[in-house]
């Protein structure tokens, strides 16, 4: 059975990011991009109401990882770690199977300039060279064109259509799920 069982929080770094935990502080750009309509068109969840939300929500994040359910990072760059533009991570992690769904977010003045590819890669990387993930899975909007490319850039592979499967706003959505294979397993 798969176990997170990492001491401290892993904080990773790429040429130009840094990929850390979350802390309190961020919790305003946080809100800020999970109530920024551009970012969350195809993230089809609610929007926080105000930054308490948010605080509970980057506490439920931490704790997630203190008891080895979930592992989310915040994305900066190196030359500003302290400020936020985006997050990716794992959750939903089915121990038994060694298997968990990734995500990631990212603010709208950093798109198209390499950052989720370069982030993502970080990030498989990580999931299964140091927590020994078997498959991971990305679940996307099926209007998300870019999170698609994205995912097949980097070595992601359809493997659902999921029709009317999602219950939001008033209205049943289509999911596409997304796997990748540990090539190392």
């Amino acid at each position: 059975m798969l176990k997170l069982n990492f001491t401290q929080f892993p904080v990773l770094e790429t040429d130009r990011l840094i990929l850390r935990e979350h802390a309190i502080s961020d919790a305003r750009l946080l809100f800020e991009m999970r109530t920024n309509e551009m970012v969350m068109k195809y993230i089809d969840r609610e929007r926080p109401k105000d930054i308490m939300e948010v605080k509970t929500f980057i506490t439920a994040f931490n704790d997630g990882f203190e008891s080895g359910d979930n592992l989310a990072w915040v994305i900066a760059l190196k030359d500003k770690p302290d400020e936020m533009i985006g997050s990716i991570g794992y959750w939903r992690t089915d121990f038994a199977n060694h298997r968990a769904e990734i995500g990631y977010m990212l603010h709208p003045d950093y798109w198209r300039k390499g950052i989720i590819s370069e982030a993502l890669k970080c990030a498989i990387d990580f999931g299964f060279e140091e927590m020994n993930l078997h498959t991971m899975k990305a679940n996307i909007n099926v209007e998300n064109d870019a999170s698609r490319q994205m995912l097949i850039k980097h070595g992601f592979k359809r493997e659902a259509l999921f029709r009317q499967d999602y219950y939001f706003r008033g209205q049943f959505l289509d999911s596409e799920i997304y796997g990748l294979i540990n090539p190392h397993h």
